[in-house]
């Protein structure tokens, strides 16, 4: 009767299991349409940026069926638990399919589709030249790690198995803890900012300038680039004419000449050579490709800045009427959508007084889970039993007890929280160069890549948190026999998971004082995309760069008068054009050049005051009384006797009326000669 109801009891397990694989799947496959066009996406690409998704999300169900497995007795809690046997098989298809993904697959792949050449061969040569640097130091690590264990333990295929495991796990944990360790201080501290909802505005609106500055030298450069194509569209001789149909497809690509900014300069684009090569062609393609996903990034990245500021800035106006209605953009694709089942009264007190208290809420949870994570990796190789993580999964009495579904529950909460603090922090420490992760228009490489790195971190991470769990716990597991043991058997991955995840106080520190924007105050390294810091270190907004500068670049393109973004959906279609790899790329069509719409650059870029009202509220007792002193002096009228012309200066300083810059003091510094000459 007892195998009759165990055998029962596995089928429901089983079954559980199928659904929640299933559930995983469905949720992978939202995720990709968000940010991959999946029609226009090539097979070889959609099918392992999908495995190298799901199968990390499916580790975090793996771990907490595991304890529950191998703790389970004939008469302990209800729990989903699976076969020995078919636990160690799902083990080892997702650890070998996610090594192979991310060594081999993922990282060729992503060379592949950034080759630029037309030929299939061409690009799998390309790919293997750009891989082949990264894949010699790793066999050329891993082959003196082979020595050395050879030495020490012979030369056995089980010595091979355990070198890769513990090379692939060392790795994995270096970049989990450093980036989990972001995450951990990220997640809360960006709850409780946003919970403020004027202080999220000014910082949106100091993070405008510089979005700005990029978007437009995004814009110079792909125009730039497209300026060679249409050079090279109009050479109809020589070496050319071998590659008209490439270069023709390259320049069908393009955006119309009518249809950009102009306000490139035609000087500016880079002089074709005079001998037309399939080299130099692979390279202006890649370039290309490279150019258009950085514009669709920074116009989607514009986009959501301003409609987050208007939807921002209609809930503080918002508080004297007591109603809140957002407006109806173009297109609207904000954050917050205005759901129609709400009256304006309902929606100002969900917007004002719920989110912002839900938020402070989840910021205080998310902070405690931190520190509790904190000090589990800091505490389990001392006295595991005073972790907190431990003491939620694990109950003590003599012998620990077995698991049950509600402490699994709490396991994948843990784990869960884990990996997306790895991967908030991979946002957060910005130094992947052109990577991101653009709306439907994602581009393949950055695609690759993504998925490589959630494939790398899960792994180590959710060995990491088996590490929290007593000896005892932790070594009767399946995912224990199977990696944990391989990585104890050498002496680079035995006691380093106990004594290394100390190294998370680093990157904990360096976000809570923020080390990296002062490194780059101080040495002018630009190791960080944006500053986050910039409305503390100027609360005032002066300057160039400031948050009032942002907040006119928003009040312009929400008035209609700016020429980017949001301004421009209304005439505006994003046209996918299908590259040789199949990767879709898009780019706008109707970029209409606004003389006074255009930013000013940042020479001339003033920090003039937009309504004297607001600015004498801002303004403390000291920066007014420095307006008025200066205010004064600006309005005082010249005297008497320096008006008129009774002063002159002596000839040897210039005064015979010339001003030419050729006489006088002038010469004595250079001065330029009235024939546009310059004297050196």
């Amino acid at each position: 009767m007892i195998s009759i109801a165990a055998a029962a009891i596995s089928v429901g397990s089983s079954i559980f299991f199928i659904l929640a694989l299933a559930i995983i799947s469905a949720l992978v496959l939202a995720l990709l349409r968000r940010f991959l066009t999946l029609r226009a996406t090539p097979a070889y690409l959609s099918v392992p940026v999908f495995l190298a998704l799901a199968l990390p999300a499916s580790v975090v169900l793996l771990v907490p069926i595991d304890l529950a497995s191998s703790s389970r007795d004939g008469g302990g809690p209800k729990a989903i638990w699976l076969p020995e046997r078919l636990l160690l098989v799902s083990w080892r298809i997702t650890y070998w399919l996610i090594f192979a993904l991310t060594w081999v697959i993922l990282p060729t792949l992503g060379e592949y589709i950034d080759s630029g050449h037309r030929d299939t061969r061409a690009r799998i040569q390309y790919s293997i030249r750009s891989n082949a640097r990264y894949q010699m130091i790793v066999l050329g690590c891993a082959t003196l790690g082979l020595i050395y264990i050879s030495i020490q333990n012979g030369f056995e295929f089980s010595t091979i198995k355990a070198l890769a495991m513990a090379l692939a796990y060392v790795w994995g944990l270096v970049l989990a803890i450093y980036l989990m360790g972001h995450g951990l201080v990220s997640i809360p501290r960006t709850l409780f900012r946003n919970a403020s909802v004027s202080g999220r505005l000014r910082r949106l609106q100091a993070q405008a300038p510089l979005l700005h500055d990029r978007l437009m030298d995004a814009i110079n450069d792909l125009e730039s680039l497209e300026a060679q194509v249409a050079q090279l569209q109009q050479r109809k001789t020589g070496t050319a004419r071998d590659f008209q149909d490439w270069i023709e497809e390259l320049a069908e690509t393009s955006t119309p000449p009518e249809l950009r900014s102009g306000i490139l300069d035609p000087s500016s684009s880079g002089a074709v050579p005079a001998v037309i090569t399939e080299r130099y062609l692979a390279d202006l393609t890649r370039r290309l490709q490279r150019a258009r996903h950085q514009k669709a990034r920074f116009v989607d990245a514009w986009d959501r800045l301003i409609l987050t500021a208007a939807d921002l800035q209609a809930i503080i106006n918002s508080s004297a009427s007591k109603k809140l209605e957002f407006g109806d953009y173009a297109q609207r694709s904000s954050f917050l959508p205005q759901v129609k089942l709400l009256t304006p009264y309902m929606r100002y007190q969900l917007y004002v007084n719920v989110f912002p208290n839900l938020r402070l809420v989840l910021g205080a949870v998310f902070s405690a889970a931190s520190l509790c994570v904190v000090w589990s990796e800091l505490i389990k190789s001392i006295a595991p039993r005073f972790s907190v993580v431990t003491l939620s999964i694990v109950s003590y009495h003599e012998t620990p007890a077995p698991i049950g579904f509600g402490r699994q529950v709490i396991t994948s909460m843990w784990l869960l929280y884990m990996c997306s603090a790895a991967l908030v922090g991979v946002n957060d420490a910005k130094v992947w160069g052109n990577r991101a992760l653009v709306r439907r228009n994602t581009y393949g490489e950055s695609a690759c890549w993504y998925a490589s790195l959630v494939a790398r971190l899960t792994v180590p991470t959710a060995y990491n948190f088996l590490t929290f769990l007593p000896k005892e716990v932790r070594e009767s597991t399946t995912f224990y026999r199977f990696l944990g043991r391989w990585i104890d058997l050498t002496p680079l991955g035995k006691g380093f998971d106990y004594f290394f995840p100390v190294a998370i106080l680093i990157p904990i520190m360096a976000t809570m004082f923020n080390l990296y924007g002062r490194v780059r105050n101080i040495c002018g390294l630009g190791l960080l995309e944006e500053e986050e810091d910039d409305i503390e270190n100027n609360p005032s907004g002066y300057g160039i760069g400031g948050w009032r500068e942002g907040r006119e670049l928003i009040e312009r393109e929400l008035n209609g008068l700016g020429s980017l973004g949001l301004s421009a959906r209304n005439g505006r279609s994003l046209q996918s054009s299908t590259d040789a790899d199949g990767s879709t790329q898009a780019y706008s069509t109707s970029r209409t050049p606004l003389a006074d719409a255009t930013r000013p650059s940042r020479s001339t870029r003033g920090a003039a005051p937009t309504s004297a009202i607001e600015e004498e509220e801002e303004e403390n007792f000291f920066q007014s009384f420095a307006h008025r002193v200066k205010n004064t002096i600006e309005t005082t009228s010249r005297p008497q006797w320096l008006q008129g012309d009774s002063f002159q200066l002596p000839r040897w300083m210039g005064s015979d009326g010339n001003n030419d810059g050729n006489n006088g003091l002038a010469r004595w510094f250079g001065g330029r000669s009235t024939n546009g000459g310059v004297r050196i």
